[in-house]
């Protein structure tokens, strides 16, 4: 699956989540680089792994696991042949603590008689591990009982340092005046005591150290120097025996790496299906079935990663005789959401994953989930909206067959409506020829026309709330939508001149149909018929404010001219075709009505019986008409040349 579409549809969120209910990091690793099968064994043998770990869960709680993050490390160590520190040893011994306590709590499991209960039959106890490092290593050390050798060297150890203190301590208490504190200390590993300088030559012995000032030194008396060599004699042996002891315990964990492999595998694996549990649980998800018919059935679903109190779930099919939906309506309403939503629960459908729906849905196997979701706007690669939104919809038809499932938002945005509107249809018409299923989102009114007269082809819409003015963010199937930009406008206040301004350049002279349209816009009460009848009353209004935005222009009427904005003056109106004569600069064009908008009338530049020949016609042309109105003059006649 493609990078671009995990993130628009925010899957790497969902294995984000997913990967922190996992403790080892092999587990949070797999999980990570989860990506949707198209193997359908492989994908309904996940989803029941996951089903199987719920229903444990359910039932006998969290399971016993470990992070195990030092085990590998150490299992390495062994193989090359070094020795474990105590507190490796006690990272073994913690391990198959849980190891053996994951094997009864799957013990327990095996009641439910499914499958992933007989992992723990895998497990191994390690008994004669567990125990060795039990007796042998307290508090991160070897204790006094791991040996009898290693108890009589520490006792006799103990008894050198006693006779040690005991001979300094007399030595002390003889001599106060020679010392400068009252105690034994020690200095670089040797029992000394503190003599003032003066009285240095008065003890005999060696300066292990002098303090600071000087006025100390530290003197290990020649009386105890016997003492303290039998003393490092016997340090030597006790490390020695140590040593020996570890050496003996890595040797054993050595020939039993194959097991500690098995079920440190066991317990990953198991930690990464009971991380999908948790998960499902989380979200209040279900198992779902998978097919390889090309239909999508959501009862009831709703995106994992908003507030499942405030989220409103969608119903949603897609399939059979219909492979693609338009979503149409106002900005905010939920369109992208339910774009998203789609296109997420399938790839976790096919990843193994719980979905949050209800029973009945079901979701079909995808090559491939194509989408082009958000702006893409790129200041390094120079990326306009509209750049962005072509460049991923070309890798989007190259990739496209008839298992795809493609996911198109806001379609033919960020350029030139007209332009827009054509690109779209024909994207559409492509995506309804390759027979993938799609999803589009727009806000183009010829767009539901087109779906609505398209085979396999339909409408959706967002509902929204008018009365309130919120969107009520569920999804109808069969039914296109409408933007309500102008009411929600003027139900918020928007200054009413200007909305009969914006509805004047949307849709014309607000007084020129007969049945009133602006009325409809501009009406607090909307009947229910319109809102259901929505399609055939914009039809009208288009087909209507169309024919009488051509006629609205005069002669003499300075009007600009799309997209150059080129300002000119009418010298002819409309034909039936809806083509005005313009003359701009000095030149006449003929010009589509859409093209112009008028900026000065001619009734505020001219009075009523102003002669227009005299901006239109050169003196040649004047003098000829002139002629003509006096008599007939065969040989005149009066050219205009006109431009497209």
């Amino acid at each position: 699956m493609k990078i671009n579409t995990i993130s628009a549809l925010e899957f790497n969120i969902i294995l984000n989540k997913i990967s922190e209910l996992a403790l080892t990091q092999k587990s949070k690793d797999t999980i990570l680089s989860m990506s949707p099968s198209l193997n359908e064994t492989q994908c309904r043998t996940r989803m029941c792994e996951t089903t199987e770990a719920r229903k444990i869960l359910e039932y006998f709680g969290t399971p016993p696991l470990a992070s195990m993050s030092e085990l590998d490390k150490i299992l390495d160590l062994i193989e090359i042949g070094s020795m474990l520190m105590p507190e490796q040893l006690n990272a073994i011994s913690s391990f198959i603590s849980s190891s053996r306590r994951l094997k009864n709590y799957l013990k327990k499991a095996e009641s439910l008689d499914i499958d992933l209960a007989f992992y723990g039959r895998s497990i191994d106890t390690l008994d004669i591990i567990f125990e060795k490092i039990d007796s042998s290593i307290r508090n991160d050390a070897v204790d006094d009982k791991a040996s009898s050798t290693l108890y009589d060297l520490r006792r006799k150890i103990e008894n050198n340092n006693t006779a040690i203190k005991v001979k300094l301590e007399s030595i002390l208490h003889n001599n106060k005046n020679y010392f400068a504190d009252g105690y034994v200390t020690t200095k670089n590993g040797r029992y000394v005591l503190p003599v003032k300088k003066e009285y240095k030559n008065q003890v005999s012995g060696t300066v292990v150290d002098i303090s600071r000032t000087g006025g100390t030194y530290f003197i290990e008396p020649a009386s105890i120097r016997k003492l303290h060599e039998e003393l490092e004699i016997l340090q030597i042996s006790e490390e020695n025996e140590i040593r020996k002891i570890l050496y003996t315990l890595t040797a054993l964990i050595g020939e039993h790496t194959n097991e500690l492999k098995i079920n440190k595998d066991c317990m990953e694996t198991l930690d990464f299906v009971f991380a999908k549990a948790k998960f499902s649980m989380e979200i209040n998800a279900i198992p779902v079935p998978l097919t390889t018919e090309r239909k999508i059935i959501i009862k009831q679903g709703h995106h994992p990663l908003l507030d499942k109190k405030t989220c409103v779930p969608i119903d949603f099919e897609i399939g059979g005789t219909v492979n693609g939906i338009v979503i149409t309506g106002p900005n905010t309403g939920g369109k992208t959401v339910a774009l998203k939503t789609v296109g997420l629960l399938s790839i976790m459908a096919q990843c193994g994953l719980h979905v949050p729906v209800l029973e009945g849905s079901i979701f079909c196997l995808n090559n491939n989930i194509l989408c082009d979701i958000g702006d893409g706007q790129s200041i390094t690669e120079n990326l306009s909206t509209f750049s962005s939104h072509i460049t991923n919809i070309i890798d989007i038809l190259k990739n496209t067959t008839d298992e795809s499932l493609v996911l198109l938002d806001e379609l033919g945005s960020g350029t030139d409506p007209a332009e827009g509107m054509g690109l779209a249809i024909a994207i559409l018409e492509e995506l309804r020829k390759r027979n993938c299923l799609f999803i589009a989102t727009t806000h183009y009114p010829e767009l539901k026309d087109f779906a609505k007269n398209t085979d396999g082809i339909i409408n959706a819409r967002m509902e929204f709330d008018r009365e309130n003015l919120k969107p009520l963010y569920k999804l109808q199937i069969g039914e296109a939508g409408e933007s309500c930009a102008l009411y929600i406008a003027k139900r918020l206040g928007f200054p009413e001149y200007l909305l009969k301004r914006a509805q004047s350049e949307a849709y014309g002279d607000r007084n020129i149909t007969e049945n009133n349209i602006s009325e409809i816009l501009f009406s607090d009460e909307i009947s229910d018929n319109y809102i259901v009848n929505t399609d055939k009353i914009e039809k009208e209004i288009c087909k209507k404010t169309s024919s009488a935005h051509s006629q609205s222009f005069n002669i003499g009427d300075s009007v600009i001219v799309l997209p150059q904005k080129s300002i000119g003056i009418v010298y002819k109106p409309a034909n039936e075709k809806g083509e005005l004569r313009v003359q701009i600069k000095g030149k006449k064009q003929v010009i589509n009505h859409k093209r112009i908008k008028l900026l000065i009338s001619a009734s505020e530049l001219y009075p009523d019986d102003y002669d227009f020949s005299i901006i239109f016609d050169s003196v040649e042309i004047r003098k000829a008409r002139h002629q003509m109105d006096r008599k007939h003059c065969p040989d005149l006649k009066i050219e205009y040349k006109e431009e497209k």
